[in-house]
Formats: structure tokens, C-alpha cells, sequence
């Protein structure tokens, strides 16, 4: 019986996640509230039970809907259902799927229209230099800034991606990836404008001392964007004194993709929450998935062993998904990150990389 309800239960979960790659989520509460009011007509034990499995079920799925599923038709379906639910008695139920369609739906408007970030008059970064900061505040508040991000993003939606790959339908995704570049550029452009080698060399070590914290927070997604910028061309053929190479070492170690990237995955699974992953393997791994298998068998059944590995790829983020860090915001040091909108474009960092070293004319 325990083994039983064990299956039932994980067949439930991966459902939830995965049911949008062979339905879409307005047919699944249509179809759900459908058969919930044909068995509450009846009044035999078997019935009274698949009303009330029913009724949890919808709940769940109202509560999973992501703030893309609520269109108009999803959010006047799912409102009609919590007022038949209110009206009859089920106070319990209609206050959990209404609690989930406005946190849902909030969050959409949020990403649809997002307002300007209000600027503090009195907080200025005037004059600060990455430098005067520890790399403990500095990956304390990068992580804060990423977590934010992180925790907007559904694991529905990166499945989403992975069948689609249009970003009009996963702002959230998008976000997420183009905080990741921001900080990228934002960590190149600090090293190539400094004016001087023993400036540069200093940055270089805050960077991979922020970095030895990033991982000490299991922050591996701004830790891989700052590699990503340490280990670009214009900086890595400037070349630096090898106690500043050895240092980089471990942390480039995480994106050798050697057995399947094994380094970074053992890495995460050591990792406990909270924790915020690297999203483009993530990606990668959904896209595999998708690719290598079909969404229906021969005979028209949904391929569940298909759902089944996009659940072990998406369990972990939505099992760090809830947790938070408990870091406290320094609106001194926000402020001089900026959101990492003050960096440089490509051709402007190979520029100053030519100025530091000059390209060989031989």
C-alpha cells in the first residue's frame, strides 16, 4: 500500500511539471473541474473519493499554473471555479487556489511591465571602486540580486524553452540569462579599465576571492559568469602571475565538459539549499531530452519516460526554488553594482585588451 501510494505520488509531481508538452493548461482545469462536479453529484464512498482526489488535483494544478498560463480564458476559468467552490462550503480549497492565482498573476504583471528600479538620492556610488568592498559583501549582494531573479523563473518555463526556444514566452527565463551576461561584462569591464597592471592584478584577486564565496553560497550561477569573464580572450591573453592562474584553477574546473561537465554536477548535488544552479546546463540537458525522444508512443500514449527524465533534470531547481538567503540588503554596495548596467560591449574590451598588449606584428 505504501509502495503504492509512493508511485502515486511521484507520478503525481511529474505530471504537474511536465503535463504542458501534451495539453495545454486551460484543457487540464477545464477537464479536471469537469470531472469534479460529475462525481459531487454523487453521493456512493467510491465517488466521495474521487471528488475530494479531484478537488486536490485542480487545486494543485491552479497552484502550478506559471504567470504565462494566465491568460485571459485561465484566469476567468479558474475565478468561476473559485466561486462555485466558495458557495459551496469549500472555503478551504477556493482560498488556495486564490491565493495561487494572485501571487501567479502578480508576478506576470510584474514581468510584463516591469517598473524602473527607484533610485536612492540618498545613496551615490560616486567614487567607490570594486576594490574599498569584501569579496564577502560583494557575492553576498550578488547573490541577493540572483536569488530575486531565480526564484521568479518555473521550472515549467524552461521546459517550455526547451520545446520552443522563443523567448517572447519565458521572460522570466530571459531575465535570469541576461542578468547572467550583465555580470559578465560587468566583471571584464573592471579588469580592462584599470589603468594600471598592479591595479589589474588586484582586481583580478577580488574577482576570485568573490568567486571563493559565490561557491561557498552554492551561488554557481554569477560564480560561472564571473568565470566566464576571467577565462574570456581579451582578458586571458593579457596573461597574469601564476598564483592568480592557480587560483582560477578549481573554479574553471566546473565548466570542464568532460563526462557530461561531471565536475560541476557533483559540485551541485554536494550543494545544499539554498542554492542557485547554473540554468544553461539546465537548458542544455532539457533540450537533449526533447530532442532524443518522442512525445507520444506508437500507439498514441503519452511517452512518460520521456516526463520522467524532464522531472530528474527540473527536481533540483524546484527543490531550491523555495529557499532563501538569509544575507541582509547593503543599499550602499546595490548602488555601486548598479544592477551591472555599467559595462562595456565587445569590440569596446577588445580595444582596451589591444591598448594594455599590443598585438604581435609578426
Amino acid at each position: 500500500m505504501k509502495q503504492t501510494l509512493s508511485c502515486y505520488k511521484k507520478f503525481r509531481e511529474v505530471f504537474l511539471l511536465t503535463y504542458r508538452n501534451f495539453v495545454r493548461p486551460l484543457d487540464v482545469v477545464s477537464l479536471l473541474w469537469k470531472r469534479y462536479q460529475y462525481f459531487e453529484k454523487k453521493t456512493d464512498r467510491t465517488s466521495v473519493i474521487h471528488t475530494r482526489a479531484t478537488l486536490d488535483l485542480f487545486v494543485d494544478v491552479v497552484n502550478s499554473l506559471t504567470p504565462m498560463d494566465l491568460e485571459q480564458g485561465m484566469v476567468t476559468k479558474v475565478r468561476d471555479c473559485i466561486y462555485y467552490l466558495v458557495n459551496n462550503g469549500e472555503i478551504l480549497n477556493a482560498l488556495k487556489a486564490r491565493k495561487g492565482l494572485i501571487v501567479k498573476y502578480s508576478v506576470r504583471v510584474k514581468l510584463l511591465c516591469p517598473k524602473p528600479t527607484p533610485v536612492s538620492l540618498a545613496i551615490t556610488a560616486e567614487g567607490q571602486t570594486l576594490l574599498q568592498w569584501s569579496a564577502t559583501s560583494i557575492a553576498q549582494q550578488m547573490t541577493l540580486l540572483d536569488s530575486e531573479l531565480f526564484r521568479q523563473l518555473e521550472p515549467a518555463e524552461l521546459l517550455l524553452w526547451a520545446r520552443e526556444q522563443t523567448e517572447d514566452l519565458c521572460p522570466a527565463l530571459n531575465n535570469f540569462t541576461e542578468h547572467f551576461n550583465k555580470v559578465s561584462y560587468w566583471a571584464r569591464s573592471k579588469v580592462l579599465t584599470c589603468v594600471t597592471s598592479r591595479e589589474r592584478n588586484r582586481t583580478m584577486k577580488k574577482l576570485i576571492e568573490v568567486m571563493r564565496k559565490l561557491r561557498e553560497y552554492s551561488n554557481f550561477n554569477s560564480l560561472l559568469a564571473v568565470l566566464a569573464a576571467l577565462d574570456s580572450a581579451p582578458i586571458r591573453r593579457l596573461g597574469f602571475s601564476r598564483r592568480l592562474t592557480e587560483a582560477l584553477k578549481p573554479h574553471a574546473a566546473l565548466t570542464d565538459s568532460s563526462g557530461s561537465f561531471r565536475t560541476y554536477r557533483l559540485a551541485l548535488s554536494e550543494s545544499k539549499p539554498p542554492c542557485i544552479p547554473y540554468i544553461g546546463l539546465v537548458l542544455q540537458d532539457l533540450t537533449f531530452v526533447h530532442i532524443g525522444n518522442v512525445d507520444f508512443l506508437a500507439d498514441g500514449k503519452v511517452n512518460w519516460i520521456k516526463r520522467w527524465q524532464q522531472w530528474v533534470v527540473l527536481e533540483p531547481i524546484r527543490r531550491f526554488h523555495s529557499c532563501q538567503y538569509g544575507f541582509i540588503r547593503n543599499d550602499s554596495l546595490l548602488a555601486f553594482l548598479n544592477n551591472f548596467d555599467e559595462s562595456l560591449n565587445d569590440d569596446e574590451l577588445w580595444h582596451l585588451s589591444e591598448q594594455i598588449k599590443p598585438r604581435s606584428k609578426n
